[in-house]
């Protein structure tokens, strides 16, 4: 799987981190917070991806709390849905985990002489939030020295099935498709992989399970975990 690679490009939520589920619970607090009432929200990720896909707006997320607002009927504007939104995720993202072995693996793969990036649709502002605020992510991970670059969803103009991230980063390193490597978890992710022409490895991640038929037809790789990624850099390498 390895071999020839120059490059390893990791996606972050639901691959890295165990943050998906994260997100779910900060916009069921949203909804009840813009609400102001106990309102069950049943799908939210679901319905959040699908405004997510056909967001136009550089600001994704801008337009994903303006979606918000019109369909239950606030009286905030976007931005004060958005600002909310954020404050109440930061709580959240101070608990957020590395899944098993991820961070094992990235020190190893780091180790063997890969050049290491990030490219996910999270915004900058998050990543500095982990960097500064997540004593469990720091202890294990330090993001600055691990990746060599770090590509966030505002630095592209176009998001995740479309490959400009991967594209820009093989622009940056001067490398091709057949000497990279992608690690994602869900189907957009793995869309935009192979949009890119590059191989592509899913890690599993629980919500991402509705996409699971089509995101096997599509991988070129499966791991249940880090702990199996673990297992297959002992086996390349020696």
């Amino acid at each position: 799987m390895f071999k020839g690679k120059k490059v390893i490009i990791f996606d972050l939520d639901g691959t890295l981190i165990d943050s998906v589920g994260m997100w779910n619970d900060t916009d069921e607090e949203l909804i009840r917070k813009i609400t102001n009432s106990n309102i069950q929200v049943k799908n939210i990720q679901s319905l959040r991806d699908s405004v997510l896909a056909k967001a136009k707006n550089a600001n994704i997320y801008l337009e994903y709390c303006d979606f918000l607002r019109k369909k239950y009927k606030t009286s905030l504007t976007a931005e004060e849905i958005h600002k909310l939104r954020y404050n109440i995720a930061r709580e959240y993202m101070k608990n957020i985990t590395y899944k098993p072995m991820a961070d094992v693996v990235l020190h190893k793969l780091k180790a063997k002489g890969f050049i290491i990036a990030m490219a996910t649709t999270t915004g900058r502002r998050n990543i500095e939030e982990y960097m500064n605020s997540n004593e469990n992510m720091n202890s294990k991970v330090d993001m600055n020295k691990i990746f060599s670059v770090i590509f966030t969803k505002d630095d592209v103009e176009n998001k995740k099935p479309d490959p400009e991230v991967y594209n820009k980063i093989m622009d940056l390193f001067n490398v091709k498709p057949f000497q990279c490597l992608i690690f994602e978890d869900s189907l957009v992710g793995v869309q935009s992989a192979k949009n890119a022409g590059i191989a592509v490895a899913t890690i599993y991640d629980r919500y991402s399970d509705n996409e699971r038929e089509d995101i096997n037809k599509l991988t070129d790789y499966y791991f249940n975990d880090f702990g199996e990624v673990n297992d297959c850099i002992n086996t390349e390498f020696n």
